[in-house]
């Protein structure tokens, strides 16, 4: 093993470390966008994706405004997520659960991200967790976290293994955005502008014009499955029954988080998975997250161990893989969101009730027509699938390096990709 020097965190940085605005508010109209924790997990790639705060408090937290090539973390919540700011969120600013390490030199800053990312900066973070009210990671520590440096060689080729990987998960990434904006454009020309049934008879219905054959139906009217975490009982039975590890057990346990940065880390045990028997998942399930950050809508992966259901989210499964094609466009396009949004309540956090989102209405196509567009539709899912499949193991394999190659015990030289 080469042998290596340990420099505190706060010394490599351009500016000192620091947290972001403490209260930002709701978004306004022109206002300075801000980076959540949900956006770093979520990955940074459309600033129009951002939440707004107010020009004045931009002003007041001037000492986290981005010029792009950050290195960020998240401090609050879910901790220990990273990024490095892209150029284009230039002007940005963080919030208080997001933490700005400015490191001038690009290199250094990703082998910092990458160490911050393997077990031993993970490691570290845990230890220094501070646990009075909710768990947080203090600047303090940040400044204090030790980290190893070897010769410019290591780094520059470790930097550019991990890089190439994550390079090419963030390619397949997109080529499955593409996809799925070809399913959603076919939805729209299908069931919005009814492209193809537009020399064919409309009839009225109690939501508009449709096209004859068609019907209205509620969600709970279809032979649709529709489920949640607590299917089985009370909150206080879950707390009793179901234990949650963070290490490898019987079945994953997804969480919208998970779902959306592709890293599946929770765990539930045999008992556990057994409680929760009607939120238990098979793959290809629509999942809609209903508590929090509502209205993100997945498809379910099919994984390598049993999987069910994680809190804050309801499964909906269907009879056919057409339908369940027809529905998880639906529910992605925008008139789908608005029916979300239209049964969101909830002072604390926004969320809605299974029994509200049964009660929705929607125009339901004849069955010949949902079978065909769906069956162009699963065959689109199954190439996403592939590619999400391909990501999870370059992933795998990343993190398999990652911590070989931060430790020094692997020799860049004998990585072969």
């Amino acid at each position: 093993m080469e042998n290596c020097k340990v420099y505190k965190l706060g010394d490599l940085t351009n500016r000192k470390i620091g947290y972001g605005i403490v209260q930002p508010g709701e978004s306004v109209t022109g206002g300075v966008p801000v980076i959540k924790v949900n956006n770093i997990i979520s990955g940074l790639r459309n600033i129009q994706d951002l939440d707004t705060t107010t020009l004045d408090n931009d002003l007041k937290y001037s000492r986290t405004k981005l010029l792009g090539g950050e290195l960020i973390i998240s401090v609050v919540g879910t901790i220990g997520k990273t990024a490095i700011v892209p150029n284009s969120f230039a002007g940005c600013n963080l919030v208080r659960a997001t933490a700005m390490i400015d490191i001038q030199n690009p290199l250094t800053a990703l082998w910092v991200k990458y160490y911050i990312d393997s077990p031993l900066g993970q490691n570290y973070i845990k230890e220094n967790l501070n646990t009075t009210v909710q768990p947080t990671l203090n600047v303090k520590s940040l400044v204090e976290m030790p980290i190893p440096f070897y010769s410019q060689h290591v780094i520059k080729n470790s930097v550019a293994i991990l890089k190439a990987l994550d390079d090419k998960i963030e390619c397949n990434r997109r080529i499955n955005e593409n996809l799925e904006q070809q399913a959603q454009a076919l939805f729209k020309s299908w069931f919005v502008d009814y492209d193809p049934f537009r020399d064919g008879e409309f009839v009225e219905s109690e939501l508009g014009l449709i096209p004859k054959g068609w019907s209205v139906s509620s969600i709970g009217d279809m032979p649709i499955v529709v489920t949640d975490y607590v299917a089985n009982g009370s909150f206080a039975s879950l707390k009793e029954n179901v234990k949650l590890y963070q290490n490898p057990e019987y079945a994953y346990f997804l969480r919208n988080t998970d779902l959306k940065s592709g890293a599946f880390i929770v765990f539930v045990d045999k008992h556990s998975y057994d409680f929760l028997s009607k939120s238990q998942l098979n793959g290809g399930e629509i999942i809609i997250s209903n508590v929090g950050d509502v209205g993100s809508v997945f498809i379910c992966p099919k994984l390598d161990k049993p999987m069910t259901l994680g809190n804050n989210m309801i499964m909906l499964k269907c009879i056919s893989e057409t339908m369940n094609a027809f529905l998880y466009v639906l529910f992605k396009w925008s008139y789908g969101q608005e029916l979300i949004q239209s049964i969101k309540g909830g002072s604390a956090q926004p969320k809605f009730n299974k029994t509200d989102f049964k009660a929705l209405r929607i125009v339901l196509p004849s069955h010949e027509v949902i079978n065909e567009y769906g069956s162009i539709l699963v065959s689109i899912f199954k190439k996403v699938e592939e590619f999400n499949k391909e990501c999870r193991k370059l992933a795998q394999l990343r993190d398999t390096l990652l911590p070989k190659l931060m430790s020094g015990e692997l020799q860049v030289d004998d990585v072969k990709l």
